[in-house]
């Protein structure tokens, strides 16, 4: 069974995979607040786009494993930037950057490993596990939505790294007629 730093990287990876593959730098900021009526809502930090989702229950009881440590309702959820100044944009990214390297370097050699995953497994990898996963299931314009990409270009573009099965089974179509 996982312990410590490495639990909490998987809980960590599983959380950005709950919410459409959210962005590491995202969860990382993540206040209590964000938390209303059974949705979380967020900017996000590259594009400063806005919006909400529902709270999927997974992601609900992961997030309650944090609860004791709240202080005050406007506090970070997870511990990775709390006490950094926000104002300081150098510090906040440079803190991030190494935050997110150590979060990986868990999951990498711990997560994965206890998983029997052989693969390099990175936080940024629960956001293509979701595009991955979403696939075919889900129109491009609710993606856009969820990934909250600006152009649906941006989407459609993102998507075709993990959509195989209409072009495999166009050539099946083909191959086997």
């Amino acid at each position: 069974a996982l312990e410590g730093a490495a639990h909490h990287a998987r809980k960590l990876w599983l959380l950005s995979y709950y919410f459409a593959g959210m962005r590491v730098s995202d969860v990382f900021r993540l206040r209590w607040s964000d938390f209303q009526n059974d949705r979380l809502h967020y900017e996000m930090g590259k594009n400063n786009k806005g919006g909400s989702l529902k709270v999927p229950e997974k992601a609900l009881k992961i997030i309650d494993q944090y609860r004791a440590a709240q202080q005050k309702k406007d506090d970070l959820v997870f511990p990775e930037l709390k006490g950094v100044d926000f104002s300081d944009k150098f510090i906040t990214q440079r803190t991030i950057a190494f935050k997110t390297s150590s979060v990986d370097k868990c999951l990498k050699t711990q997560v994965a490993t206890a998983a029997g995953i052989d693969k390099k497994l990175t936080m940024h990898l629960a956001r293509h596990s979701f595009a991955q996963m979403a696939g075919d299931k889900i129109p491009v314009q609710i993606l856009q939505k969820l990934y909250r990409h600006s152009s649906i270009i941006t989407t459609m573009g993102y998507q075709s790294n993990f959509t195989t099965q209409q072009t495999d089974d166009a050539l099946d179509k083909v191959l086997n007629m």
